[in-house]
């Protein structure tokens, strides 16, 4: 007869008063992880006990059973019956479900606690994204789903949105095809079709980094941390029709807005609402444009206007505030860490004091009605309002002949060695016979005379150091501080160039310093030109020295030009930036692609990632598409601190073998 193979006989079960129950010395589980005892105790509350007890007769010393039994494999399920009962929510003779082992089993109680906690098969995440999506299906909020499961209501979605990815992408990371990471990275976009068409692009791509991901899904979206979007607010974009996309798995400064030509639309209609308000103040013209560039008021004259005063009740808000600042930076001088809610306290307080300081000012009337004013919108997203800009044209007749000698309509000049430009036709003229009376002094004479002087003053200005730099510095601050700068005898001519449209110049920390500065010496100027040389002979040495080199600073032209060859210009701006030790990555400037690899050829492209990353890094990237090869050099090169030539300097950063005495030569683009 065929041999029958033994039946397994499975241990019986049965339900065993909790107070009958003891933890074994002989459970395995030393190190508490996973679930809380708390949580636990919790779930067992509201759903009851899922999953028995095993356990074993406590034998005698004669080996006879003695009613109680001790629980090799369920510890933590004993604890948290264990919590209930103490809460009294539990009876202390409440039968518990147990399976039972035979007291004299061959398998040790060791080895049960080992495979209870071995062979159980975690469940797999994509499992619990599906279940998650079936309990909401099924009416289930998402918070009570999290209370349920003890997890946070953002946990809930993040699983909920995994769930919600193209079956296809989820049926490839159900196979190992994708990581989990990956798998996150394609919830930024909810469009199915588009995050299979990424997954399908990708296999031809080496780079599959979860960034890289979302880059390409988020690809002609605006970030809502942008100034525009800032400016219009996600409200009033979501209520026009617009689609945020949001990234719940990774910091993402608020997402990013789908419909770029709304977010214009809307842009244009706000900066013009609020542009009929500042027409309403009665100015002349407005400009109206989304960023303004850098230099906009070249060539117009700003009118001075009056500030408003704080009033006594803004002057107690205010050093109420300052006093409440003080203590609070007295209170935690020393210490190492600031609350949080101290430290918003204080930004809330630094804001309103900076609020107290930025005073409206006040015009006359006439001076609006010929001035005008520029509507914009500042790096913050806030609405940038300057006012009082006076055009040439509008600018009133000026009476008396003293500025209408400066205008440049008069030829006579002196040449640089005292020889007079138009002495033959000096010469031509003859001296009035003498009459009597106390007449004025002819031309003739004048020009003779003051060429002596001014000879005579030349000699004497340069063996005085200081005073020379006060009559320079004088000449410069009329020129750049005043509309009209003919009030000096020095003929110095500070020209401070436009840079055009060049996108976010105005934005940069070099621009927002120089302007900060500026304003802060304009403050300082006084109302009248015939006021200023006292008024510079009354700084101190370091200040004018100060003054002195903001003004040669903003006399600086190192801009390359088509149609303005100036190498030797160029080569003294290199060795002037070698000079100061200028470091354009240092001053913030980055290769992205919108500023210099997305307008540079492929193999320029190359020789920037190979000098900054080697050549392997350049090999990665050299089957990529222009577009594709810009955007990841910008990762690349992100902290580098490399630069191209052009901005580099010599004995500085990585242009440390540049030689000066070359002019920086212009990419060529692509």
């Amino acid at each position: 007869m065929p041999k029958t193979n033994p039946k397994i006989a499975l241990s019986v079960s049965r339900d065993i008063p909790f107070n009958k129950l003891v933890l074994s010395q002989s459970n395995v589980r030393r190190v508490k992880a996973g679930i809380a005892i708390e949580e636990l105790a919790e779930d067992i509350a509201r759903r009851t006990l899922l999953q028995s007890l095993t356990v074993r007769p406590v034998l005698g010393d004669d080996g006879s059973e003695t009613g109680m039994y001790e629980i090799p494999a369920g510890g933590r399920r004993y604890r948290a019956l264990q919590l209930l009962v103490k809460q009294k929510r539990l009876a202390k003779t409440a039968p518990i479900p147990c399976i039972v082992r035979a007291a004299d089993t061959e398998i040790s109680a060791e080895e049960d606690s080992l495979a209870e906690n071995v062979q159980r098969a975690p469940l797999h995440p994509l499992d619990q994204f599906r279940a998650f999506l079936a309990l909401r299906e099924k009416g289930q909020s998402e918070e009570e789903i999290a209370a349920a499961f003890f997890v946070s209501v953002n946990v809930v979605r993040q699983r909920l949105r995994l769930a919600a990815v193209s079956p296809k992408l989820l049926d490839v990371y159900a196979e190992d095809g994708m990581t989990l990471d990956q798998l996150m990275g394609f919830t930024v976009n909810p469009d199915p079709e588009r995050q299979e068409q990424v997954w399908d692009a990708l296999q031809h791509s080496y780079n599959k980094e979860p960034f890289h991901i979302r880059r390409l899904l988020t690809e002609g979206a605006v970030r809502a941390s942008d100034k525009r979007a800032q400016f219009v607010g996600a409200d009033a974009y979501e209520a026009a029709g617009g689609t945020i996309l949001r990234d719940l798995f990774e910091p993402d400064d608020g997402g990013w807005l789908q419909e770029p030509t709304l977010l214009e639309k809307l842009v244009a209609d706000k900066l013009e609402r609020e542009a009929d308000a500042i027409r309403a103040e009665g100015w002349k013209w407005i400009e109206v444009v989304t960023e303004l560039p850098y230099g906009y008021g070249h060539g117009l004259r700003r009118l001075s206007g009056r500030e408003v005063q704080l009033t006594d009740d803004e002057v107690t808000a205010r050093d109420a505030l300052q006093a409440e600042f003080d203590d609070l930076e007295a209170e935690y001088a020393e210490a190492q860490e600031v609350p949080d809610e101290i430290d918003r306290r204080l930004g809330e307080i630094e804001t309103a004091l900076e609020a107290f300081e930025d005073r409206p000012v006040v015009y006359e009337a006439d001076d609006i009605a010929r001035a005008g004013a520029f509507v914009s919108i500042d790096s913050a997203g806030a609405l940038r309002v300057e006012r009082g800009y006076v055009r040439a044209e509008d600018e009133l007749p000026i009476d008396g002949d003293e500025e209408a000698a400066g205008d440049g309509s008069d030829s006579r000049r002196m040449t640089s060695y005292g020889e007079d430009a138009d002495a033959d036709e000096h010469d031509a003229v003859d001296e009035p016979e003498e009459e009597d009376g106390n007449r004025p002094l002819s031309d003739r004479l004048m020009t003779e005379l003051t060429a002596h002087r001014t000879l005579a003053l030349r000699e004497a200005v340069a063996n005085d150091p200081d005073i020379a730099l006060r009559a320079a510095l004088h000449a410069l601050c009329l020129k750049l501080f005043y509309h009209y700068g003919f009030d000096s005898c020095l003929e110095i001519d500070a020209k401070s160039i436009l840079f055009g449209h060049t996108s976010g110049l105005a934005d940069t920390p070099a621009a927002k310093a120089i302007d900060a500065r500026h304003k802060a010496w304009d403050e300082q100027m006084p109302e009248d030109t015939g006021d200023l040389w006292d008024m510079l002979a009354e700084l101190d040495s370091d200040s004018r020295q100060v003054l002195f080199a903001h003004c040669i600073g903003l006399t600086i032209n190192a801009v390359h030009q088509p149609y303005d060859r100036r190498p030797k210009a160029l080569r003294h701006a290199a060795r002037l930036a070698t000079a100061v030790t200028l470091d354009m990555a240092a001053a913030g400037w980055t290769p992205t692609v919108d500023a210099f690899l997305g307008r540079v050829t492929k193999a320029r492209i190359l020789d920037a990632v190979r000098e900054a990353k080697g050549e392997k890094s350049a090999e990665r990237i050299a089957h990529l598409k222009k577009a594709e090869m810009a955007k990841e050099a910008e990762r690349l090169l992100d902290g580098t601190g490399w630069l191209p030539e052009p901005l580099s300097t010599a004995g500085v950063g990585s242009a440390a073998t540049n030689d000066v005495d070359h002019a920086p030569q212009v990419m060529a683009a692509e």
